[in-house]
């Protein structure tokens, strides 16, 4: 791992303990955190160095969670600024001083690399921030470093490992060392499961967000395509991606989108942003759910028996909470060919806006196209040591955005995705979607890929491009899995105030364990109280 950090090197060589941090990071909210920080009890320069305290001990050594591919060599200094701001009298806001994590494919104008974790960007450090990142700055946010993912965002192969990349390795779960942390925002899930950082900005395209925020115990949130803009983000879909949050909490969820959406004039589909954007803080309500009708994606469970137990355990909760709960049974007209047209849509998209990404990287980067990579991963043993490139070729030879197939694969898959969503909440008169997020994280494998399951709540809203948060709804055998709320277009501020009131009245969450695997008795453990958080 490109890590910058010279502290406490004899982790590497010898079993010697880092000294205990002043400040202890684990487990702090960002408003705990802001309120240390305004009270004076720490400084963020103080924090910056904790977490990166945190990561040498159980990131680079101890469990080695390997979930950080860099670091950012100018955080102390951000750190320093901010904190002389604070001594001024200026706070930028809930975010000011606050460490957060970039996934890997997203730009800062700090200097690390964004490598999209391959050996082929490994010199593509930009010296510009991508818009988001350019709000989260600020609004006084420090950007720590950057995430292991799931290289090229999961699109290289149809046999990868997630969580595997040539640049960054695999990262581990926090939950069970040996099990996965799906992809492709791996390393984003993992380090703030870890509490490396206050909070992560992952991407999405289908499930990259909320699959490994579902079997890392998080938080997280797949907006409305359009509310984040995806200017200098590493693509495959502009129809599907977009980037964001990932915390321990809908709380910092909250805070974190709420300075990353906007409009980019850079990014047509952000158009209305800004006159759509809220202050998805000030919407939440532990309260939100009395009174709502909430639909079961029944056919978008019953993939995993632990799982349909632990999602009935929260239908009560949601019923104790004030929610009516409605059945909906049967899939949507057109489910089962929606999958074939996506599939269509991302390969001709990745070829066209890798493409158009490449050609704005630096002369460093001698990658200039898709074709380009494709040779590179040929000739680079270190790329292909554990699954090939055939989605990669079979993007090659789609024909890109010209092809009459994928116009007419893209104008039936989004119409049937939404459509879908849209006759669901309206003929059931629901104001969300419910079902569980995907299975318990699978045991990593990199001679069979992966073998998860589950998985099927994420396709219809990232295909429409309408809104999803998922959120912990407990352990199953000591795995964390999720609870997901689907809604329409632009509606994150009702999703989150609902996963919120679920999450207050549940408290669902559990802290790793960082258990090198699960027997029976570890499987038991998570049940009974009073079970530690720190790691070994």
């Amino acid at each position: 791992m490109r890590k910058l950090l010279a502290v406490c090197v004899a982790l590497v060589l010898t079993a010697c303990t880092p000294p205990a941090p002043s400040y202890n990071v684990e487990e702090r909210s960002i408003s705990e955190l802001r309120a240390d920080l305004d009270s004076g009890a720490v400084t963020s320069e103080q924090l910056v160095q904790a977490y990166l305290d945190r990561m040498a001990a159980i990131d680079d050594a101890g469990p080695t969670l390997n979930s950080v591919i860099t670091l950012n060599p100018q955080a102390l200094e951000q750190a320093r600024a901010l904190d002389a701001e604070r001594a001024a009298g200026r706070v930028r806001g809930p975010l000011h001083g606050i460490p957060i994590l970039l996934k890997d494919n997203i730009e800062s104008a700090d200097p690390m690399p964004t490598t999209a974790g391959s050996l082929a960007l490994a010199n593509n450090i930009t010296n510009r921030d991508a818009p988001l990142v350019a709000r989260l700055r600020a609004a006084g946010a420090i950007i720590l470093g950057k995430t292991n993912l799931s290289e090229w965002a999961n699109i290289r192969s149809s046999a990868s490992v997630s969580g595997w990349s040539a640049v960054g390795g695999l990262t581990r779960n926090p939950y069970a060392l040996d099990r996965n942390t799906c992809g492709s925002s791996s390393g984003s899930g993992a380090a703030i499961a870890a509490s490396l950082a206050a909070i992560a900005v992952g991407t999405e395209t289908d499930g990259s967000i909320v699959c490994p925020s579902s079997v890392n115990g998080l938080v997280g949130i797949k907006p409305t395509v359009g509310l984040v803009s995806r200017t200098h983000i590493v693509p495959i879909s502009h129809t599907q991606d977009t980037a964001g949050p990932m915390g321990r909490s809908v709380a910092d969820v909250a805070i974190l989108l709420t300075a990353m959406a906007g409009t980019d004039p850079n990014d047509a589909a952000t158009a209305a942003a800004d006159n759509l954007r809220q202050d998805y803080s000030a919407a939440l309500d532990a309260n939100a759910l009395r009174g709502r009708r909430l639909g079961v994606m029944r056919f978008a469970a019953g993939f995993h028996a632990g799982v349909d137990r632990r999602f009935e355990a929260a239908l009560s909760e949601l019923r104790a909470a004030g929610a009516e709960i409605v059945e909906i049974e049967a899939a949507p007209e057109g489910w089962d060919s929606i999958g074939q047209d996506e599939f269509t849509v991302l390969l001709a998209e990745l070829r066209s806006d890798l493409d158009a990404y490449l050609a704005t990287t630096p002369d460093s980067v001698v990658t200039r196209t898709l074709a380009d990579v494709i040779a590179f991963n040929a000739n680079t043993p270190a790329e292909t040591v554990f699954f090939g490139q055939d989605l990669f070729e079979a993007a090659q030879a789609s024909g890109g955005l010209a092809n009459a197939d994928y116009q007419a694969a893209r104008r039936r898959a989004v119409a049937a995705a939404s459509s879908a969503i849209d006759a669901m909440l309206g003929s059931n008169r629901v104001d969300a979607l419910i079902a569980p997020t995907t299975g318990p994280a699978w045991t990593n494998d990199v001679v069979n890929g992966d073998h998860y399951v589950g998985g099927g709540a994420s396709m219809l809203p990232a295909v429409a491009g309408y809104p999803h948060v998922t959120v912990p709804m407990g352990l199953v055998d000591g795995l964390p899995v999720g609870l997901s709320f689907v809604g329409a277009a632009w509606t994150e501020a009702q999703l989150l105030s609902y996963a919120y009131a679920y999450e207050q009245s549940a408290q669902p969450r559990m802290p790793p364990r960082y258990l090198p695997t699960l027997n029976q008795d570890e499987r038991v453990a998570p049940a009974l109280a009073g079970h530690g958080t720190s790691p070994p």
